[in-house]
């Protein structure tokens, strides 16, 4: 009962009238970004930190405000993807093997319409789990040392690429990179510094906030540039709707798959790490084995749409639970999240519940009031969030880089971070290029600091024995687990991947 007076607390704090509007808002903006092709919720949470800033949220309303955008966003993915074969986000990618056969059968209402129901389904119950697990978490959590914590960190990096990461060594290489960048500054031990070159601006380090708008929203622009005037856009003519409720039958036909798969789902966004495109892969691969019977699976079958729609949205709840309580993202948006909440001055882990138990149960009550606003949104208001798709990026790009350049100057006041900004946009571009994933590198500067200081006290407690480090049974336990992530996808993918990349290489979608 403790769990449930929580909870009605935080409604308390979600049902004001302010809260209500950026919730309302969050939804609108993150279903509009996860319906441009690219953006996807890591961007999109992006873009709107700096907003955040700059209209001095505190921290209850700023967090309201980006988890609507997360959950919009999880939402919004699937509408290109199924219009279009043109994934809005990679979670969004298993959507396109039944969906857009489905809107070239005359259903792309229907499709949309399941996809919503899905998604709110998966949502739903995840974020219910959010309220009954993180909590019994959080008394687990309780027993971590530095060495445990260390031990946890490392998991984190080895699980986040996944079954859906197409290369662990460039995955590996993300990570480092990401804590090499974290080193930079004054030693916090010795008070030397440390690859600082002589600039004073970087004896700070670098700001966390900076290196993801930059590396997400600004590399979006450079790769709009590159590609301007060669990318598919939406024509009035792949826009034709239709039906915009399904039958009661195909509703009957796909709840299981919506159960099944938001149980898979919100397990593998529990995982650090691991996050909603392997919470998406895992439900469309186990529906496709376990219903598959007449293949008709990939040719616009109702419940290949479901598995992943409710798949990766009870991921995206899942992905909260370690990131509140353990301060450990599970996917690369909450890790964005997670930087936001350091820079509010809130610290993420055990003692969250305890000393801001009404930023986060105020937090998940605005997920349950999300959810409904964007079941309510998304099937009446389809046909406008359709309409999106036909804004040539030449004016969408400008529009992000203005608010990445605004929101950033208007935190710091600084044009020294506005060059860094410029600079990690630049490097994401590159990444990008070289196929390199960006949420390691994200990852890296955010823990990197943590990582590095429990290791030290684990080695000072010790005196120098790096035994310390596997000495516990959970530690152990922590340690076993995170090369088990590392290498299961080596050998998981082998099976797995190829086939699921012929199938969307077959239906002329786009991974990337």
């Amino acid at each position: 009962m403790d769990t449930l007076s929580a909870l009605a607390d935080g409604f308390a704090v979600a049902l004001t009238w302010q809260n209500l509007g950026l919730a309302l808002l969050g939804c609108f903006l993150g279903t509009v970004f996860g319906a441009l092709p690219g953006l996807g919720p890591s961007n999109g949470v992006a873009i709107l930190i700096p907003l955040a800033f700059t209209l001095g949220l505190p921290a209850a309303p700023a967090l309201i405000l980006l988890t609507s955008v997360y959950y919009g966003a999880m939402y919004g993915g699937r509408i290109s993807s199924i219009l279009l074969n043109i994934p809005g986000d990679e979670p969004a990618l298993m959507t396109t093997l039944d969906g857009h056969p489905m809107a070239k059968q005359g259903m792309a209402g229907e499709a949309l319409a399941l996809s919503g129901i899905a998604s709110f389904v998966g949502a739903f119950f995840a974020t219910w789990g959010l309220v009954f697990l993180a909590p019994q978490l959080v008394k687990v959590a309780l027993l971590f040392g530095p060495a445990e914590y260390f031990a946890l960190f490392t998991l984190a990096f080895a699980t986040l690429g996944g079954i859906a990461s197409r290369n662990q060594a460039k995955a590996a290489f993300a990570a480092a990179l990401g804590l090499g960048i974290a080193t930079i500054g004054v030693d916090g031990q010795t008070g030397v510094p440390r690859f600082a070159f002589g600039e004073v601006h970087l004896y700070d380090g670098i700001d966390f906030l900076v290196a993801i708008v930059g590396l997400f929203a600004l590399s979006e622009v450079f790769v709009f540039l590159e590609h301007r005037g060669t990318s598919k856009e939406a024509t009035a003519d792949s826009m034709k709707i239709g039906r915009v409720t399904p039958p009661m039958s195909m509703l009957n036909k796909t709840w299981g798959a919506m159960s099944r798969s938001t149980i898979f789902g919100f397990v593998a966004g529990v995982l650090p790490g691991a996050g909603a495109s392997l919470g998406s892969f895992i439900a469309y691969t186990f529906e496709k084995r376990y219903s598959d019977r007449k293949g008709t699976f990939g040719k616009g079958d109702p419940r290949g749409i479901a598995a992943p729609e409710a798949g990766n949205n009870a991921a995206a709840g899942g992905a909260l639970v370690p990131m509140l309580a353990l301060g450990v993202p599970g996917s690369g948006t909450t890790a964005v999240l997670l930087a936001m909440l350091l820079a509010l001055n809130i610290t993420p882990g055990p003692l969250l519940f305890q000393s801001n138990p009404d930023v986060v149960w105020g937090l998940i009550a605005a997920l349950f009031i999300g959810n409904i606003m964007l079941l309510a949104m998304n099937i009446p208001l389809v046909t406008m969030f359709v309409r999106v798709l036909l804004v040539p990026p030449k004016y969408l790009m400008p529009a992000v880089a203005m608010i990445s350049f605004v929101g950033i100057y208007g935190i710091s006041g600084s044009s020294f971070d506005l060059q860094v900004m410029i600079i990690f946009g630049v490097m994401g571009w590159v990444l990008r290029k070289l196929d390199v994933p960006l949420v390691p590198v994200i990852l890296g500067v955010l823990l990197g600091d943590q990582m590095e200081k429990n290791l030290r006290r684990a080695l000072t407690i010790s005196d120098g024995d790096w035994t310390v480090l596997f000495a516990s049974p959970l530690a152990i336990g922590l340690w076993a687990f995170a090369i088990l992530g590392f290498v299961a996808p080596l050998v998981v993918g082998r099976y797995f991947r190829p086939k699921i990349a012929d199938e969307t290489k077959a239906e002329g979608a786009d991974p990337d």
